[in-house]
């Protein structure tokens, strides 16, 4: 988080409920990959807490490395795949499910271009103010196609996907991105990281809508509805 170390550690707590509870209302194994959104968001935000901690003592300089990298793979080589193939694995229609596996392709070359730069280039978390800013020195040029196709893998599919308060979730993430583009330009990884984290609740919201559809017409075993 970009605050300090007690409010990463306090996110990541909020986070591990909310995903537990998530998990909970599961209705269809198809869901779990999705339900867990809050959880990986939960261990993202406690890394980035043991990161404050170890950037606040030079000493620390093996948990500094490890955190950094951790926190960049979940930010930078996780995300990019894992949200949209969690969406696909929801569709019921065959032409949605196109354009989502097309969606999961773009965040499979994202995640896999990215986890290339962050083994051959030099990375480095430094504390400025109160944020945490991530150095990367990845090819600019590239770098820039690269982001537009990793807000493309990371929002397209909420909003292409035609589920019930899915569209929400593509919203909340794209209002982030802009407010962080804007006033956070220097700490794009670590505040829109943060500020994504809130599509937890919108994540519950849609898996208790599936529970209650699933009591109420216990035959649908999967998402089928749209909204």
């Amino acid at each position: 988080m970009c605050f300090s170390a007690s409010a990463s550690f306090g996110a990541g707590i909020v986070l591990g409920v909310i995903g537990v509870a998530a998990i909970k209302k599961v209705s269809h194994p198809s869901q779990i990959l999705f339900a867990s959104i809050p959880l990986i968001f939960c261990v993202q935000q406690i890394t980035e807490g043991f990161l404050w901690l170890a950037l606040a003592s030079p000493g620390h300089v093996l948990l500094k490395d490890f955190t950094t990298y951790t926190f960049l793979s979940f930010a930078q080589i996780i995300w990019p795949l894992y949200v949209p193939l969690a969406i696909l694995l929801f569709q019921e229609k065959e032409k949605r499910k196109l354009i989502s596996k097309v969606l999961v392709g773009i965040g499979a070359i994202v995640s896999l271009y990215l986890a290339f730069c962050l083994m051959s280039f030099p990375v480095e978390a430094k504390i400025i103010g109160y944020h945490i800013s991530y150095v990367q020195n990845y090819p600019a040029a590239i770098s820039n196609y690269c982001g537009l196709l990793y807000v493309i893998a990371t929002i397209a599919p909420a909003l292409l996907c035609g589920i019930k308060r899915m569209w929400y979730l593509g919203m909340v993430i794209l209002v982030s991105y802009i407010i962080t583009k804007i006033f956070y330009t220097d700490y794009v990884v670590s505040v829109w990281c943060f500020f994504a984290s809130v599509i937890s609740i919108v994540v519950f919201a849609i898996i208790s809508d599936v529970k209650k559809l699933s009591k109420h017409f216990p035959t649908v075993s999967r998402i089928n509805f749209t909204g």
